[in-house]
């Protein structure tokens, strides 16, 4: 059964439920009970229609994911999905007419954490995975409670993992980066750049780390493929900073994709509003904790001069927040339309649950921001992360319970 959803739903998915009442003092903390009703995503497949590609269709192609994090296409069409904190999954099949979840995890993954940010986070395939089988991983490695002390914060420190994947399970698992303890932890993404170097992200949404030069969090780090430092990175050889940095002053960083010209974009959160596209540049501060767009949580600006001399300003801004998640550009010749054009995944819109969708950025050759689109808002799905597909169509992956990986194609496509 098709839903058309053609300039309007064809079903109502709930009205917003609010709080009868909010508690005073509460400036930290967002108020309860708000936001739309669930919605459980059926069968599909689900039509709508979009600014300058008029009719997409999306179907929804295998579900029963944990909070799927991110998500890796195979050079024959299967895909690899890492679970937030859980493992890595494998689906059979996902470019094709039947795509299937298998039913147990990739084997040789790292461990699962119980931790609500611990554990896996993204994948990404080695530019050359074809002849060297080579997979990377971000995994935020607890310490066990006795390090941290009864009371004490959870300490966790983000690593760089490195496996092969030999078609089955993933072997010769090793770490080769780790940025250290510290408390608390963020989701990280990486992304291998057209010089074959890699990027990794790191947060820091809750310190001043994020402009320490003598941490790696709140950061954009440059490595190499096999964890070495690259002597062209803009630290290197300074004693009074980390050489693997590449750019600092960021929160929490959730996307991260490169163009084809070379360009680094990162998705980061602001605290309450103030969320941005960044083009990364050697050695440039984008301004967190000083300086941003957003607001605390009791509504109070974060600073009054987002402005700065010496403060990288945004590619993209969005006041209230989206909650940004994974980035991808769209290269392919099956949407025409949308060629070129950046998307990002939104986990809510404004502060309220249940309000995600995909965000479409067109940009000009200076990668300057020309208009923007929502899409998907009326599936209210938190989506995570968005990839081209070696046949062209765009994937994404929801983060719910049941999360699920969704096809979009043009309702001509054959």
């Amino acid at each position: 059964m098709i839903h058309a959803m053609l300039r309007a739903p064809a079903r109502s998915h709930g009205l917003l439920a609010f709080a009868a009442s909010l508690a005073a003092g509460h400036a930290a903390a967002q108020p309860p009970d708000i936001g739309v009703a669930p919605v459980v995503l059926d069968g599909g497949p689900y039509v709508f229609d979009t600014a300058e590609q008029h009719g997409i269709r999306v179907d929804v192609l295998v579900r029963g994911l944990a909070h799927p994090f991110s998500l890796a296409f195979l050079p024959n069409g299967d895909a690899l999905i890492a679970e937030r904190g859980g493992a890595a999954r494998r689906i059979r099949g996902a470019t094709g007419p039947a795509p299937a979840l298998d039913p147990d995890p990739v084997p040789g993954g790292p461990p699962p954490s119980g931790e609500r940010v611990g554990g896996l986070h993204d994948i990404a395939l080695h530019p050359e995975f074809e002849r060297n089988r080579t997979v990377h991983l971000t995994y935020n490695e607890v310490e066990p409670a006795a390090a941290s002390g009864p009371a004490g914060p959870v300490r966790m420190a983000m690593k760089v993992l490195r496996a092969r994947f030999d078609g089955e399970r993933l072997t010769d698992l090793e770490t080769i980066y780790s940025a250290g303890a510290r408390d608390g932890g963020s989701g990280s993404r990486l992304a291998f750049g057209t010089d074959g170097s890699l990027y990794v992200t790191t947060g820091a949404p809750f310190d001043d780390a994020a402009q320490r030069l003598d941490s790696p969090y709140g950061k954009v780090l440059r490595l190499d493929a096999d964890g070495g430092i690259p002597s062209d990175n803009p630290f290197a050889g300074r004693g009074d900073a980390l050489p693997e940095i590449f750019s600092l002053g960021h929160r929490d960083q959730l996307g991260l994709a490169v163009h084809e010209t070379g360009a680094v974009l990162a998705a980061e959160h602001g605290p309450n509003g103030g969320d941005e596209i960044n083009l990364i540049l050697p050695g440039r501060n984008y301004g967190w904790p000083g300086h941003s767009y957003g607001r605390n949580y009791d509504g109070s600006r974060i600073s009054a001069l987002p402005v700065v001399e010496g403060i990288e300003q945004p590619l993209v801004l969005w006041v209230p927040s989206i909650a940004p998640t994974g980035l991808a550009f769209y290269s392919g010749a099956k949407i025409p339309a949308w060629k070129g054009n950046l998307f990002v995944g939104s986990a809510r819109r404004g502060e309220i649950p249940r309000t995600g969708g995909l965000e479409r950025i067109v940009l000009n050759e200076r990668l300057e921001e020309l208009r923007r689109e929502r899409l998907l808002t009326d599936l209210h799905q938190r989506i995570r992360d968005v990839r081209e597909g070696p046949d062209g169509l765009l994937y994404v992956i929801t983060d719910e319970d049941d999360g699920a990986l969704l096809r979009i194609a043009p309702t001509t496509l054959d």
